[in-house]
This record gives structure tokens, sequence and C-alpha cells, in this order.
């Protein structure tokens, strides 16, 4: 059923602007009277709220896509990917030319303060609007609320403490008036647990998934409801106790306002501990809440046997036609927490669809632009649930390889590799040896040199990245290939990749699952939960669990991280999460490597250095606009921007 909702309203008001982050509505009474003149008009006006909502369908646009235009550099801004497109803005930041003056730098802080400033220009008016029905007052206001504190969590996530924002500033303000400091990590945290409290407590629909008004324009799906709220408490939990932001990463300690006030903490291991606690106490309540009751990881069943590869592809798809699949396992609409709807997919899909250069049907040629590195194809597991690789010889290449998972680094197979539940063919005879073996998450995400296509509507074609292959530099567009020989094959269409009936997906439940082991890692070790909501990701993924097939591992904090890796790999969280832990010295500022595509034949399938990165210990942060810095002389730089 196809359903007008919410987020596809288009932004009604104009938003000029006073300054980058102060963007300016109409004030005077009669315009505010004319905006909320009708239960129309200030339904449209909270939509327009909405709307500065991440759009990562659309990652090559950096800073663009569609809505208001935030969508991120993420993917390919870390060590999962590399964009084919030297023009890409990803490349400043793995190449250390960012600086505050760049306009990737000033299009997040922008964007996200006019969605704030919209915000309360709503909540400080809606009371003009006279032709409200019961209850609508309460829910837009929590609604617009809700909103408000996430835009604040990505500004946290991204630049560090920000200021906060109360009031709606006019044009006729003083310059004086925008004269505004940065609050500290400790208070923007508070700020927006409370604010997401009082949304909670005292409007939003509690689980619109169960409520059964869930294809209602004005309460279904695509508003912000408690159980959406309650996520974001666990998001932003989960950052507030990370080393990044709970002061364990020295370099930024000594960062404060121009009066002395300290802009990052100074706990103590035990209220660092605590910190851990809160976050694993908030995500274990989501558990208990809405697990069972409209959420649940998305399970697919073949010949009654639960299907690992089907069940984890399709968890991330987000079909329209599933929006209201929320009674079995089956769709991923029961695994879904927040997602943007009506944001067309075709960008992403024609990123992550091959070149398959004269397949001789369209919808089976594209781009492969979006290329995934050599060093996440190294950590998928292999299928007896072992890492393949231990690390890397001093040339940061070579691997160590971990015999005992089996892992073989050359050669080729002399059969095809079967799903062991399905018998589904995974790699086709002939492949290398290293893309043998893995895990059914391997098969759903990577595509590789030899690997049938997904879309086989019009027979199957096989994807060849080698240099005179198929989907190589060497044929067709010279702007259209994979940089690694490898192409991002998560979320990547079945069909035709101009299909755009999709839902971004942003937030999901297996990411709830992880954050509690995690948080519940760091705080109380050796508690049971934290290998049953990690084996519980590991089983729906068909690998061996930790405890029962497997030893529990001897260092649980990088079982985790190397979960989450594979299991989030591709949803725009790597970027946050090396930083978070303070650990993104070591990931970012190094080489990625792929195969050999200058080359055919066995040349191709030599590890090869794609690109040099560069990350420096200011790169934690995204630095402080230079126009705002112009514009409000309160703002204190981030450390190492300014030197």
């Amino acid at each position: 059923m196809k359903t007008k909702l919410i987020l596809s309203i288009i932004l009604l008001l104009p938003l000029a602007s006073c300054s980058d982050y102060l963007n300016q509505v109409p004030q005077d009474l009669l315009t505010l009277e004319k905006t909320f003149e009708s239960r129309e008009s200030s339904l449209r006006f909270l939509a327009s709220i909405y709307t500065f909502m991440p759009d990562e369908f659309d990652q090559r646009s950096v800073g663009g896509g569609r809505g208001q235009g935030t969508s991120g550099a993420w993917v390919a801004g870390c060590d999962e990917a590399e964009y084919v497109w030297e023009w890409h803005k990803s490349n400043i930041i793995t190449n250390g030319s960012m600086n505050p003056s760049s306009d990737i730098v000033s299009v997040y802080w922008k964007k996200y303060y006019q969605g704030i400033r919209a915000a309360t220009i709503f909540i400080d008016n809606l009371k003009l609007c006279k032709q409200l029905y019961e209850g609508d007052y309460e829910q837009w206001i929590a609604e617009a609320r809700a909103v408000r504190a996430i835009y604040y969590y990505y500004l946290l996530r991204l630049y560090g403490p920000v200021p906060i924002i109360k009031e709606a500033k006019s044009e006729q303000s003083s310059t004086e008036d925008f004269q505004i400091p940065r609050n500290s990590v400790k208070e923007v945290g508070d700020y927006i647990l409370s604010e997401l409290d009082k949304a909670i407590s005292s409007g939003l629909i509690d689980n619109i998934k169960t409520s059964g008004n869930y294809l209602s324009a004005e309460k279904g799906l695509g508003h912000i409801d408690c159980a959406i709220a309650k996520a974001f408490k666990v998001e932003t939990r989960m950052l507030l106790a990370s080393d990044l932001f709970n002061g364990s990463v020295e370099y930024f300690r000594d960062l404060k306002n121009d009066d002395g006030k300290l802009l990052f903490p100074s706990y103590d291991d035990q209220q660092k501990k605590q910190l851990w606690s809160d976050a694993a106490k908030e995500a274990r309540e989501f558990i208990e809440t809405y697990v069972g009751n409209g959420y649940d990881l998305t399970k697919i069943y073949t010949k009654g046997k639960l299907d690992p590869y089907l069940s984890y592809r399709e968890a991330v798809r987000g079909y329209h036609s599933e929006m209201s699949n929320f009674t079995n396992t089956s769709s991923s609409a029961i695994e879904m927490i927040f997602f943007r709807i009506d944001t067309p997919a075709d960008i992403m899909q024609y990123d992550r669809t091959p070149k398959h250069f004269r397949a001789g049907r369209s919808a089976y040629e594209a781009s492969g632009g979006m290329a995934a590195t050599q060093e996440i194809v190294d950590e998928y597991f292999m299928s007896n649930g072992l890492k393949p690789i231990k690390g890397y010889e001093s040339d940061q290449m070579t691997p160590i390889i971990n015999k005992e998972s089996g892992y073989q680094d050359d050669g080729f197979s002399s059969e095809d590799y079967l799903d062991p539940i399905t018998g589904r063919v995974f790699a086709p005879k002939g492949v290398l040896m290293a893309w043998v073996n893995r895990e059914p998450r391997f098969y759903a995400d990577i595509t590789f040199d030899g690997q049938a296509w997904l879309n086989t509507r019009e027979g199957v074609v096989y994807t060849s990245t080698q240099f005179s292959g198929n989907s190589g530099k060497g044929v067709g567009s010279s702007n259209d290939y994979t940089k690694t020989g490898y192409v991002v094959r998560k979320s990547a269409p079945l069909g035709n990749w101009r299909d755009v009936n999709r839902v971004c997906i942003l937030l999901r439940l297996a990411q709830i699952y992880l954050d509690y082991a995690e948080a519940l890692n760091e705080c109380n070790p050796g508690h049971p939960d934290i290998m049953k909501y990690l084996n519980l990701i590991r089983e729906r993924a068909g690998i061996p669990l930790y405890g029962k097939d497997l030893p529990i591992p001897s260092d649980v904090r990088q079982a985790i991280r190397d979960e989450r890796r594979v299991e989030l790999a591709f949803e725009t969280y790597r970027y946050f999460d090396v930083r978070r832990w303070g650990i993104a010295e070591k990931t970012e500022n190094k080489p990625i490597h792929g195969m050999n595509i200058e080359k055919d034949g066995p040349e191709f399938f030599k590890r090869t250095v794609v690109e040099n990165r560069v990350f420096e210990k200011k790169n934690y942060f995204f630095p402080i606009p230079e126009r705002e810095m112009n514009i409000n002389r309160q703002l204190k730089q981030n450390k190492g921007w300014y030197e």
C-alpha cells in the first residue's frame, strides 16, 4: 500500500538567513498568524522541521541530497569505502585538507541549527493555531521537541560540544545577541536527554508500530514516537560514555571557553563506569519495552530453517510495501527504528551496482563507484566464526593469517561454494580462495570479481572488476569503476537500480543490541547478557556462538567491536565509532588497499595501495565553521584547527 506520510511533505516555509546557525523565519505577528492559521498549515510546518534529517541514500552528494541537504560523507570518510570520483567531498576528510572554511564543515552546522530554530519557533507559536483537534497540541509539540534534541545529538557527534540556542533570534536582533559561547559536553548531553524525556512524557505516541494508526499521515510512520526518542537516548548515552566524550582523550581536556569554562569533563574511573552503566540501563529498558512489541531482528526461514543470508540482507532493505509488516520477523520493518520515508534510492543503487559494460540490459548497467576497501573485506568472519586475519605485517598490507580459521589468501576455487543452508551459490567456481568459505554477511555486503550479480530477472551477469572486465577501469566510462576491485553490495538493488521504492534506514534494533553489549561490558564485564546479545547478532548471521560453539573471547571489548564493524558495515556508524572510541589515529592514518585494478589475470589479485590516508588528532571533530567564528566571537574553535 502506498501511503502519503509526513516526511514526504515539502518544506513549506522559506528560512532566510541571518547567520549560518540562527536562521531567520518571519517573526512579525501577522506572518506567524498566517503560518499557524489552520491545522493543515501547522502540520506542514511540523513536517518541514523533519526535513533536516540526514538522507544517507545520497552520500555521493555530501552535504546535499534530498530534503535539506544533510547527507553524510561517513562511509567513504572512514576505512570502509572509497568513491572513484576525485571530486567527492569525503576526500578532504581522508586526505587531511579539510579546514574551517570547507563547505562541508559549514553545511551540517548551518542545516541542523536551521532545524533547531524552526522547531523552537514551532514550539513557541503552535498556540496561535485555533483549529487543532484534541491531542494535536501535545503530540506535535513533543515531536518538535524530540526532533530538536536529535539535531543536537548530530551536532554533538560531529563537532563536539556546541552552543545550546534556546531562543529563536529575529533579524532585528543586535550583533551582541548572537554572541553565544559553547556549552560543555555534559550540558549538551544533559539537554538532549532532558528534552527527549520531556517529549516522551508529554505527548509522543508510545509505539506507532502497535498503535493501529501506523499508516496515518498524522499519527503514523514517519513521526517520532517514544520508541524512537528512547533509542536516541541510548545513542546519546553511548556518546557521553565513550572515550572521546568522557574526558579520556587527553588532547581535548584543556579545551575551554574564553571565560575559562572547560568544555570536556574530567571524570574519574568510577564516574566513567557510571556513564556506561547509564547507557546499558537505557539500552536494556528499550529492549525490555519494545522487543516482541513491534520490534525484533529480521529473520527469514527457508524450508523451515533460518536463512542467515536473506535475514541479514533483508534487514536493511526497507521496502515501502513492507512498512506495515510488524507481526512477523520476515520483514525489515520489524527491525527498523528510525528511518526516512520517500527518499529515492536510485543514486545509492547506481553507486552500488557495478558498471557491467555492454551487459545488454540497462537495469544491470550502472557505476560501481562506491568501492569497499580490502580492510573491511578482511574483517568478515569465516563460516566457522573465526576471524581470517589477525593483523598485518609492517607494510600494513601483507595479512597475518589466522591459520585456525581455514582462510586462504591465494589460489582459486575448484568448485562452487554453496550456502550450507539453502544451496545457493555464494562464490562461483574459479574465484579467489580468499572469498570462499566466508560468513553469509560477506556475500550480502561485498561484490567481488567473478561473483554473480543480484539482479537475475533478465539472466545472470557475472561481475568482473579486472582492468578489462565488464566492470573494470579499462572499459566503458572512465569515471565509473571500483578503485579497489570490490563494490559495496549492502543495500544494492535486487532489480533495476532505478527502482526507488525504498526506505532509508538510519537506526535499527541490531545496533541497540550491540550498544547494550558494549556498554555492559564496560561497566559490568562478565555479565551474561553481554554474550547473550552478541550471540543474538551472530545467530542471525549464521555463524557459531561464543560460549557454545566457540570459546568466549579473551578480549571481549575487541570481539564486540569486530562484530559491530561487520554487522553495521556501510551504515554510516564506523566513521563515528572509531572516533568515539579514540582509535581513529590507528584506523584512519594509514593506507587503504584493494586489488590491482590496473591489471588483468594473476596480477589483478595482488593487494595494492589505493590511497594513503591522513588523520591527525584534530580530526576527531569537525572544526567550527570559520564564518560562524567571525559572526559569534564567543565561539571557541576545536583544538588543532587554529594552529
